[in-house]
């Protein structure tokens, strides 16, 4: 991607007739980075307006079922008022799939520059695709799926009506009528992995018998594959990037303002004292935390996972590195470790999370994304989300221990089947919290705690001290990278008024 004035676009916008060839159809899969020249001016707007998108995508993504109607007409709705294409239909739509192309493009230089960043980028951008595949026809999906060399096996009529009843039994929402009507397709089990998880396929002989209409799933299986690989090769390439002094501002600033605060610098440090965590387990943690704290009590240890997940939770929450010693310390030496072993192993790796060891990394909490999509427990494991990882019937047995009613139970285990994980863990904040609305995302098991204590509380100074925090940190991150260059340019200055509006976008209630 090349940059040029003003009077350089005005030529690209002549040949754009020419090239419309680029852009056949509205989705796409950003194989090949844009060639053409385009201005600083445009690079900002072009990355701010996809930033907001992909906001957007999230906020709705833990806030509705995305298949529900809600969910559609307010996504199409943000698609419209931002000029991204949203149906593949229009054939006049050249300038929005310009946009979402070269958009795309330009966050990935964002986004590429660590673990967590990519991660966020890549769920956004998978329920983007998620969306817009799903509103297309049959029909001008078939012609995606050639145009990016997706081809899979058809099951033949002779075999899906031997199958028949499987077919019926194993595909929940087809009924005989609609298995005989729809296609059906034989992919290796690594591609209908999700499918197989949530038992929406039939499986034999080591493949999937997967219906055309959850074939998006096997197209988002391939697009994460392909943009997991190519965030890895983009971040190879920062170098080269961040020695540009036009774009290196613009980048930061777009990186600091994906999401909220992170939990890492918290004001109410010290003010919950070790006495007060059996009881705020109960009352004000997520079920994957309280979960890691009962089998801490129960089993007087918890493996490097567990530790991490909740040790850096109850450094969120307030924990000082001195508590966390002292609450470690005494439930590890009740078991099978004595002080001595705790002093010269664990301690080190408490002083580490919070910087005060190695290389000094103050490690911040983890997000729900980043607990639901790395590191699965294995057997004799706590850590993960419990709304993801857990067995249904485990699941509901945990619920019902915590005296979950049994229509409540019902309609989690009913978000869990759809894998809207998220969402389920907002529906169990809903019921043991006794409200009927939340008003807000859940996207950190942090969040989660501090909304808990704000209801609890009555009032709301908890969550508006915590929001400036996050606030200040961001604005504090967007200074140094400004700062870091002694020549700011005016697009610079334009990016910063915009990027100030932009966070303001992002922490909103």
């Amino acid at each position: 991607m090349e940059f040029s004035s003003g009077r350089g676009r005005l030529k690209q916008a002549r040949l754009a007739g020419d090239r419309r060839d680029l852009y056949p159809h509205s989705l796409q899969f950003y194989l090949e980075p844009p060639t053409e020249n385009i201005s600083l001016v445009e690079f900002e707007s072009f990355a701010i307006d996809r930033l907001k998108l992909l906001k957007v995508v999230e906020n709705l993504g833990v806030s509705y079922v995305r298949s529900s109607d809600s969910y559609k007409t307010k996504l199409e709705f943000e698609l419209r008022k931002l000029k991204f294409p949203y149906k593949a239909l229009a054939e006049d739509d050249y300038e929005a799939r310009r946009k979402d192309h070269i958009s795309h493009f330009i966050l990935r230089l964002a986004y590429c520059q660590s673990e967590d960043l990519r991660r966020w980028f890549l769920q956004q951008e998978m329920d983007l695709l998620r969306y817009r595949f799903n509103e297309v026809t049959d029909n001008l999906r078939q012609k995606f799926l050639e145009h990016v060399n997706l081809s899979f096996e058809a099951v033949s009529e002779d075999l899906k009506n031997e199958l028949a009843n499987e077919l019926y039994t194993s595909t929940p929402g087809l009924s005989m009528t609609k298995v005989k009507e729809q296609m059906f397709f034989k992919v290796g089990l690594a591609d209908a992995v999700d499918l197989f998880r949530a038992r929406r396929v039939f499986i034999k002989d080591g493949f999937a018998y997967v219906p055309f209409k959850e074939i998006d799933v096997l197209v988002l299986n391939n697009y994460r594959t392909k943009l997991s690989k190519a965030l890895a090769l983009t971040a190879r390439s920062l170098p080269s990037i961040q020695s540009d002094e036009r774009l290196q501002p613009l980048l930061n600033h777009l990186s600091h303002s994906y999401i909220g605060p992170d939990y890492s610098v918290q004001k109410n440090t010290g003010k919950i004292s070790l006495e007060q965590i059996d009881t705020l387990s109960v009352k004000s943690f997520p079920l994957c935390m309280r979960q890691l704290h009962k089998a801490l009590r129960d089993n007087h240890h918890l493996r490097h996972g567990g530790r991490m997940q909740y040790g850096l939770f109850l450094k969120g929450i307030g924990l000082t590195l001195e508590q966390a010693l002292e609450f470690w310390k005494k439930e590890f030496i009740r078991g099978k470790v004595d002080a001595d072993k705790f002093d010269k192993g664990y301690a080190y790796s408490i002083r580490h999370s919070y910087g005060k060891e190695g290389r000094r990394t103050d490690y911040t909490p983890y997000s729900c994304m980043k607990i639901i999509m790395s590191n699965p427990p294995s057997q004799g494991d706590y850590h993960g989300c419990p709304f993801r990882h857990s067995d249904p019937e485990l699941l509901k047995q945990k619920l019902q221990s915590y005296k979950i009613p049994p229509s409540g139970i019902a309609q989690i285990l009913e978000l869990v089947k759809g894998m809207h994980y998220q969402l389920a863990c907002q529906k169990y904040f809903e019921l043991t919290h006794d409200v009927d609305n939340l008003g807000f995302s859940l996207n950190h098991p942090n969040q989660y705690f501090t909304e808990s204590q704000r209801l609890l509380s009555g009032g709301r100074e908890l969550k508006k001290e915590l929001s400036n925090s996050g606030n200040c940190q961001q604005k504090s991150n967007s200074q140094e990278s400004m700062n870091s260059n002694s020549t700011p340019t005016s697009s610079n200055t334009t990016a910063d008024a915009e990027l100030e509006g932009l966070e303001a976008y992002f922490t909103e209630d």
